[in-house]
């Protein structure tokens, strides 16, 4: 069958767009059936692979970043009934981080990655959605959106750094909320700087916020906990970037939980991101849901 790749020019500050010539090669070395199509404005990728789905294309290919990948699987599970399993889906990794590419385990070079689509082996992987939006890696309120709101503002930083930049900016300006966390067999009343939910593992480039998350386990695993102090909290940055003993988890302050849903109150607003892209500035509620199984991924 003939592949959809759905590129983002824009990701990686348009890297992407200069990159995808590579990529395009690298497919066709590899015999790769495939038509592909730019997105031209935020949401765009949506309609697209929507349309894809539709159209009988398979597999589905997101040529990006987290972002990307986030908004090309809208589309699928908006093109596929509910319950039923996604169309084959495929990454070529154009983005700043490429999170999900490295939670997998696969690799971001572009020949690599077309010999493991040629090769059309797939693995089922978990779902999650919140408030009905669908993601593939994480999603997060409170501190971490806060981080990524103003790492868009960032012009004169490049890649991961400008993470990390973002991240101290963040702690520097300190914020929390007052929060009702209720999960499958547990809840929590009280201040919160961060609420973090993972299916991977790794985002940002170099956090590891939810350091046990499994994308094939069934489960959303979050993070959540409240640090007055700013400085308690750039004492506990560098722990977010441990992805093994060490991690911030394993202070006091902050928990780490695995479950199938959670529900959150808030009595002021935050932002929230879905795999790196803001999809609500002033959320109060949201519902965090979990599809196990339901994407089938191209990997070796």
């Amino acid at each position: 069958m003939t592949a959809k790749v759905i590129l983002n020019p824009y990701s990686a500050r348009w890297r992407a767009k200069e990159r995808f010539p590579e990529a395009a090669l690298a497919l066709k070395n590899e015999g790769v059936d495939f038509e592909a199509v730019s997105s031209e404005r935020h949401g765009h990728c949506t309609e697209l692979a929507e349309q894809a789905v539709k159209d009988g294309f398979s597999p589905i290919i997101a040529a990006g970043g987290d972002g990307t990948i986030g908004e090309v699987v809208n589309g699928m599970a908006k093109a596929t009934p509910e319950g039923e399993k996604l169309p084959p889906f495929g990454v070529i990794p154009l983005g700043t981080a490429n999170d999900l590419v490295c939670n997998l385990n696969m690799p971001i070079d572009l020949d690599e990655m077309a010999k493991i689509i040629a090769a059309g082996k797939t693995r089922s992987m978990d779902l999650c959605a919140v408030n009905g939006r669908y993601f593939a890696n994480n999603t997060a309120i409170g501190l971490e959106p806060v981080v990524t709101v103003i790492q868009e503002e960032i012009s004169w930083l490049k890649g991961v750094p400008r993470y990390l930049y973002a991240a101290l900016l963040a702690i520097y300006r300190g914020t929390s909320w007052q929060a009702e966390l209720k999960w499958d067999d547990g809840e929590y009343t009280g201040p919160i700087s961060l609420v973090s939910i993972g299916n991977g593992a790794q985002t940002g480039g170099l956090f590891y916020i939810t350091p046990h998350a499994d994308l094939f386990d069934g489960k959303l695993t979050f993070t959540f906990g409240y640090v007055q102090s700013r400085l308690r909290m750039l004492g506990l940055l560098p722990l977010t970037m441990k992805s093994g003993v060490g991690n911030f988890v394993e202070k006091d302050e902050i928990r780490e939980i695995n479950t199938t849903r959670l529900s959150i109150k808030l009595t002021k607003s935050t932002p929230s991101h879905a795999d790196g892209e803001i999809f609500d500035r002033e959320l109060y509620e949201a519902e965090y849901q979990i599809f196990p199984g339901r994407l089938p991924i191209l990997m070796p």
